[in-house]
C-alpha cells in the first residue's frame, strides 16, 4: 500500500527536502506552505499522516491539529523550533503523536515515520467490509465500486466505516455523529447531512433516487438499501 503523506511547513526548502526523503521511501505527499492550505487538502483527500510545523502564517499547527481531531485520529508528527516543555505537553494534549525539533535528522524522521505507520496500520489491522457491489478498505482508508475506487475524504470515510457496520440499521444524524467524529465534535449537526449528500453522488447510480444510502424520514439513515 502506498501511504499518503501530508507535509505542513511554511518554509519552501524544508518541504523539498523531505518531499525528496518521502519520494525515495515510496510515499505518496502532497505539500502545504499553510495551515488553511493543509485543511484543505486533508478534507479533501485521504491522508495517512501528517508532518505539521507549529509556527506557520495565518493559523498555527496547534489550531490546524485541533481542526483534524475533530474528525480523524491520523497519526500526527509536529515539527518545531520550539523545545519548551509546554507546546511539546500542549501538543500531546491536543493529540499529536510524536515531535521532531528543528534541526532535525531527516533520516531520524524518515524512521519514525516507518514506525508511526506501522504501529498505527499494522497489516494484521485490514478488514474490508462489503455491501453490493462496495467495498471499504480499513486499512488504506479506500472506497471501490466494483473494481474502480470511489476518492473520498477523511471525513467521508469515518461516516461510511459507520454505515459500513451498521449495514441495515436506522441511525440518527446524533448518532452518526457519535460513533463517526466522537463526544467532543464541534461541528454542525447538518455538515453530516452535507457529507450524506456528497456521498450518494460517488456511490449511487442515481443519487435522486439513492437505493444504498436511504433517508428514513423523521429518523435518521439506513445504509444497504432494502436489500442489505
Amino acid at each position: 500500500m502506498k501511504y499518503q503523506i501530508l507535509v505542513v511547513e511554511d518554509q519552501s526548502e524544508i518541504r523539498d527536502i523531505i518531499s525528496k526523503y518521502l519520494k525515495k521511501e515510496g510515499y505518496g505527499y502532497y505539500l502545504a506552505k499553510d495551515g488553511f492550505e493543509a485543511l484543505n487538502f486533508f478534507n479533501n483527500n485521504i491522508v495517512h499522516l501528517v508532518l505539521l510545523d507549529i509556527m506557520m502564517p495565518g493559523i498555527d499547527g496547534f489550531e490546524v491539529l485541533k481542526e483534524i481531531r475533530k474528525i480523524s485520529e491520523v497519526p500526527v508528527i509536529m515539527i518545531t523550533a520550539k523545545q519548551e516543555e509546554v507546546d511539546r505537553v500542549k501538543g500531546f494534549t491536543i493529540g499529536v503523536d510524536d515531535y521532531v525539533i528543528k534541526p532535525f535528522s531527516v533520516k531520524e524522521l524518515m524512521l519514525r515515520i516507518k514506525t508511526l505507520l506501522k504501529r498505527v496500520y499494522h497489516e494484521s489491522d485490514e478488514i474490508i467490509y462489503q455491501c453490493k457491489d462496495l467495498s471499504l478498505h480499513t486499512k488504506s482508508m479506500r472506497l471501490y465500486k466494483k473494481n474502480d475506487e470511489i476518492q473520498i475524504t477523511a471525513a467521508e470515510y469515518n461516516l461510511l466505516l459507520v454505515m459500513f457496520k451498521n449495514q441495515g440499521q436506522v441511525l440518527t444524524r446524533e448518532q452518526l455523529i457519535e460513533l463517526a467524529y466522537g463526544n467532543e465534535y464541534e461541528g454542525y449537526d447538518r455538515n453530516v447531512d452535507s457529507y450524506i449528500k456528497r456521498i450518494r453522488q460517488k456511490i449511487e447510480d442515481n443519487p435522486r433516487n439513492p437505493q444504498i444510502l436511504v433517508t428514513k424520514y423523521g429518523v435518521g439513515y439506513t445504509f444497504g438499501g432494502n436489500h442489505a
